[in-house]
């Protein structure tokens, strides 16, 4: 059976391939294709459309595509409704789902942002998957050891030191990591904190803490939405682009995470907000 769906895949795109190939059909071909072609494409190609609007296999309520596979093929596995948490919370940006959802984007993010080929992407995804479902089904139970006395000995120097310097002018990192968010605005703001802390070489509890002091007083989180934001009402002004494309190219997992985001912000919805446009 052939399997299709948007093109440059990161979270629920890779993770349902593995879940269909590993649990449902082994000889599954996965397509990728641009957004506009998917449905055109699966009637060609007699394929099976998935994450996207308006298709069976897709997102309902706060539930990923990938819980609705395993609702629809009757998965009975506690391993996977493990996952499952995990991938909800890093696909909707709702990282309270589970702790490692956050783990799970950086990793997705970090791997989309070095390949251009989505077959490759999904070869990693499918180790990746496959080592995050040994560890749900052998090892969620298990405690990592504490991090040793010499390790927080020097996590606290590396913090007192990050704490020293001019306050009144922004450093070094915060004109870096302004730079680096902007170069993300075009390939779908995939940053993530741990990502960019790691990028920057700095701790992200410190990252989190002192982020708000140089980026107008908001949490890393609250600006990465404010700029998706502003790229969509750029979108919507210069565009005629439907509200669910838009939705995914500024960023977010789903159409009605996007629009509760834009209401949010704007007090109205992106609907609204368009036909409130001046006419041309």
């Amino acid at each position: 059976m052939k399997w299709i769906t948007r093109e440059k895949p990161k979270i629920d795109r890779i993770a349902c391939p593995w879940l269909i190939k590993r649990f449902i059909d082994p000889d599954a071909e996965i397509i990728y294709v641009p957004f506009a072609e998917v449905l055109t494409k699966a009637k060609e190609l007699e394929a099976i459309p998935f994450d996207l609007p308006n298709v069976e296999y897709t997102h309902y309520d706060d539930q990923c595509t990938f819980d609705y596979i395993i609702k629809k093929h009757q998965l009975k596995d506690p391993a996977l409704d493990r996952i499952a948490a995990i991938v909800r919370g890093a696909d909707t940006d709702r990282h309270d789902f589970a702790p490692q959802s956050a783990g799970l984007e950086a990793i997705f993010s970090g791997l989309a942002y070095n390949s251009t080929d989505d077959q490759e992407l999904l070869a990693f995804g499918m180790r990746i998957y496959d080592g995050l479902y040994n560890w749900a089904k052998l090892l969620y139970d298990k405690k990592h050891s504490q991090t040793g006395t010499a390790e927080q000995m020097l996590l606290e120097v590396f913090t007192k030191y990050l704490q020293k310097g001019d306050r009144k002018k922004a450093p070094a990192w915060a004109k870096e990591l302004k730079e680096m968010i902007q170069d993300q605005l075009d390939t779908n703001m995939s940053l993530s904190l741990q990502q960019v802390s790691q990028n920057l070489e700095i701790n992200p509890s410190y990252l989190s803490r002192e982020f708000s002091k140089y980026f107008e007083n908001l949490s890393f989180g609250d600006y990465i939405r404010k700029l998706r934001i502003e790229k969509a009402i750029h979108l919507l002004e210069t565009t005629l682009y439907p509200l669910t494309e838009i939705a995914y190219l500024t960023g977010f997992s789903d159409p009605s995470h996007f629009n509760r985001i834009f209401k949010k912000q704007m007090g109205v919805t992106a609907s609204e907000y368009r036909k409130n446009l001046p006419k041309k």
